[in-house]
Parts: C-alpha cells; sequence; structure tokens
C-alpha cells in the first residue's frame, strides 16, 4: 500500500516543472511484510525520500538552506556553495546548486562509496577527500579551513549548526506525514545524523498532537558502520540543531541488524534502501511490536543506488521471512 504525496500543482496540472519543485511531497509506504509479525492494531509506514531529484531526504534541508542564504544576501550569484558530507548532503548541493547556478565544493570522507564519488563529480562538484579514520570529524574542519581562507569566495550552510536545516523538515516533513496519515501517526522514528530531519518533523508533530511519540534512531555504540548517523553519546561534534530534550527516548540499532534489515527489505518488500534507512526500519520495527495500536512512521532516506559496491550485500546474513521478527 502507497499513501502517495501530491506535487505541487505545476506538476500535478503536467505543466512543467523545475528540479527545484520536485524537493518534498514524497510517498508514504506501507510496510506489510517486514512488519507482518507486529501486533494486530499496528501500522508501520515510511516516506520514499529517494524520490527527491537528488535522491534522498537531503534535499529538502538543502534547498531550504540555500534559498536562506539569497535571501540573508550569504549567497550571491558567482560564489560556491562549500560544506562537509558523508554523501548525500553533498549530492543535494550539487544538485540543486546546478540548478540554482552555483559551483559546489565538498568535503567527505575517503571511505564514501564510489557511487557517491562519482556522482558528485558528474554533478560538476569539486570532492575534497579527507582521512576516513577522522570521518565526518575531518571533513568538517577541512573544508571550514577552505572557507576561512576565502570566505568572500565561499557560502557556508554548515547544515550541523543551521536552523534552515530544522526548519525545512517542519514545513514540509512533518505536515506531510501528518496529511498522509490523516493524522493517526502516533510515533514518529527516524536517525540522528545531523539530527535535521528529527529535530524539524518532531516539533511539527508534537504541535499537530502532543501525545505523539519522537524516537530517535543511533546506532549502539561508537564504533559502528551505518553512514550518516551519529552516537550522540561519543560524538566529537555534536550537532547545534540537536536538542536532547526533543525526543521522548532513543533506539539502538546494530550495525548488523542495519545490514539484516537492508537486505531482507529487498527480498520481502521489493525495496532496496541504504543502510540508515535500513536502521531507521529495525527501530520502528522494534517500537511497533510493543504496542498494542498505533501508527509508526519513519524515513527511508535514499535508496541503495549510491552503496551497491558495498560488500555486506553478499553476506548471506540471516533468513529473510515476512514477519519473522527480524
Amino acid at each position: 500500500m502507497i499513501v502517495t504525496g501530491e506535487r505541487p500543482a505545476t506538476v500535478s496540472a503536467g505543466r512543467p516543472s523545475s528540479i527545484i519543485q520536485m524537493v518534498g511531497n514524497t510517498p508514504l509506504i506501507r510496510l506489510e511484510r517486514i512488519s507482518a509479525g507486529v501486533p494486530r492494531g499496528v501500522e508501520v509506514y515510511a516516506k520514499a525520500e529517494w524520490h527527491n531529484p537528488g535522491g534522498s531526504v537531503k534535499d529538502r534541508a538543502v534547498l531550504w538552506m540555500l534559498r536562506e542564504g539569497e535571501r540573508s544576501g550569504a549567497l550571491r550569484p558567482g560564489m560556491r556553495i562549500a560544506d562537509a558530507t558523508s554523501g548525500n548532503t553533498g549530492i543535494a548541493y550539487a544538485t540543486l546548486g546546478a540548478a540554482l547556478g552555483y559551483g559546489v565544493t565538498v568535503a567527505l570522507p575517503r571511505n564514501a562509496s564510489p557511487e557517491r564519488k562519482r556522482i558528485l563529480r558528474a554533478l560538476g562538484a569539486e570532492v575534497l577527500l579527507t582521512d576516513a579514520a577522522e570521518g565526518m570529524d575531518l571533513a568538517i574542519r577541512t573544508i571550514r579551513a577552505v572557507v576561512a581562507e576565502h570566505p568572500e569566495r565561499y557560502f557556508y550552510p554548515d547544515q550541523y549548526n543551521n536552523p534552515a536545516n530544522v526548519q525545512a523538515h517542519y514545513e514540509t516533513t512533518g505536515p506531510e506525514i501528518w496529511e498522509q496519515t490523516g493524522g493517526h501517526v502516533s510515533h514518529f522514528v527516524t536517525a540522528l545524523g545531523t539530527s535535521g530531519t528529527f529535530m524539524g518533523t518532531a516539533r511539527r508533530l508534537r504541535e499537530l498532537n502532543p501525545a505523539i511519540k519522537l524516537l530517535g534512531v543511533q546506532p549502539d555504540g561508537a564504533a559502528h558502520a551505518i553512514e550518516g548517523v551519529k552516537h550522540m553519546a561519543t560524538t566529537t561534534m555534536v550537532p547545534g540543531i540537536y536538542d536532547p530534550q526533543a525526543h521522548d527516548g532513543i533506539v539502538e540499532v546494530s550495525t548488523e541488524e542495519a545490514y539484516d534489515m537492508a537486505r531482507c527489505l529487498g527480498r520481502i518488500e521489493g525495496l532496496l534502501v541504504g543502510i540508515s534507512s535500513a536502521a531507521n526500519v529495525a527501530a520502528a520495527l522494534k517500537v511497533a511490536r510493543q504496542l498494542t495500536s498505533g501508527v509508526v512512521v519513519t524515513i527511508l532516506a535514499d535508496n541503495a543506488a549510491k552503496y551497491l559496491s558495498d560488500h555486506f550485500w553478499d553476506a548471506p546474513g540471516q533468513e529473510c521471512v515476512a514477519g519473522d521478527g527480524i
């Protein structure tokens, strides 16, 4: 079952639209087979964010940050957009930057998948690769140094500290989930990276219904391989937009659980998704199994297209059976 999101009028009426107008209004998919083992009366849904033009949820935040930069005068014609990324935000910058006429420079860890590096370069982005052992922290320090050297040349959105990251989801993701579930969403569950998706969506949903449970998702320890997701208790750079008081609790997911779920979603639901998306579904099912009724919604941040070179797909993992308590 798919609960569709409507595109803006220029699209739905069949008239020409721009890439910019394609951001948001993504479908909400009911995960029927993978959740077959949850109690009767509980439904699990996920937002298919790869329907955004850049292929991920990050298009929302990037569009809001760029538009706010233009509005404030911080982003002007002839400037380059510069930021650190694990991949998806950089691709969103490159996609929307090209559509708006801006060059893009990104720093990302060297161990980012080959697909992401190729996509970024194909979109014309300048790619600065940093030591993988130091993760996103070094990528952030690297891009800050580049911007500091020539501040007049670059617009630095700083996705980890930019309120527009949060506002994007307050204005779009939250209302879309509310409308697509007919106001019946009871639990919102999603991963904490920059935390923008969680913070903005959660804030809007809480305004619409204070009884909604808001649950963050994070790895089960500092050493993990769930890219783009932070273990907030141990990270050396907690995002400035993150408020630890905003959620009702944290659901932890191991790397192995995320890998197993990624493989099983393909085999059971026909959905090939990224690792953080699989972690979100694993967490949503943990929550759903504890309920007697409710509507649990999570985020499929992207699909698997940028991860297919990862070797975990080749591992046999556990047997995937619909509703078997993965």
